[in-house]
């Protein structure tokens, strides 16, 4: 019975983890970005760049940390790499946070 109750406690431990991660990773404006660039579906790292105006190492950074929190996956092609988001739920969490910020923002002006 110990046992089983220290599994699924070991479970929830876990389970909360990857939310932090989730959240974590959704907490960066280059992120944020690189996921509304992937609204549109599958692209490659070689317009991800350019379209975030960040560095090649620095998008590699957070298309890294996005991947690794299980929102992005990726493929091969030749030399060149393609992104695409895994869930498209996340997009309901984005959009969330913008209705949030826009009642505070009408509640501030009122």
């Amino acid at each position: 019975m110990y046992y089983l109750s220290v599994m699924k406690r070991e479970e929830q431990n876990m389970a909360e983890e990857r939310r932090f991660e989730i959240l974590k990773a959704l907490a960066h404006p280059t992120r944020v970005e690189i996921l509304e660039i992937l609204r549109r579906g599958e692209e490659c790292v070689c317009r991800i760049v350019p379209a975030v105006a960040g560095s090649q190492p620095n998008t590699s950074k957070h298309l890294a940390i996005l991947k690794n929190a299980g929102i992005l996956s990726t493929r091969q092609e030749g030399t060149m790499t393609f992104y695409w988001v895994v869930d498209t739920r996340v997009y309901e969490i984005l959009d969330l946070a913008d209705q949030m910020v826009k009642r505070m923002e009408r509640e501030r002006a009122a």
